[in-house]
């Protein structure tokens, strides 16, 4: 294997690694990026050199186990969006349930004045 095509595959190995030296950190797994983690310009890794048949094959392979690897956020994500909404339906149903007890409570206390004969005062002073 050449010092060239070496390089390339040390570049591949760090960017799959995340420690970077040339590119960001966290930067997506292509062609070009390992180009550029390798020191050389963009573009300079083409599907028409034969030479680079299997550094491609190296890289999208690379490329498809850090997407597989990202998407435990998405789904950690989607977690959390299930939960908040289910907490919000239960936040709602429980503001439904004291409304509700707070108006039995007001028509209670008003059958139990006219029973005793008192004064029922209301919920909400009259304007």
């Amino acid at each position: 294997m050449s010092d060239a095509l070496s390089a390339y595959f040390e570049a591949l190995e760090r960017l799959a690694k995340g420690k970077c030296i040339r590119v960001a950190s966290g930067t997506k797994i292509s062609n070009d990026a390992v180009a550029l983690e390798a020191g050389r310009s963009k573009g300079s890794i083409k599907k028409s050199r034969a030479i680079f048949a299997d550094l491609i094959v190296a890289i999208r392979a690379a490329a498809e186990r850090a997407a597989k690897e990202r998407n435990p956020d998405k789904e950690r994500l989607q977690q959390s969006k299930v939960a908040a909404k289910q907490l919000q339906e239960q936040l709602d149903a429980a503001l439904a349930r004291e409304a509700s007890l707070v108006f039995e409570n007001y028509e209670l206390k008003k059958r139990l004045v006219a029973l005793e004969g008192g004064n029922v005062l209301p919920l909400r002073p009259r304007q």
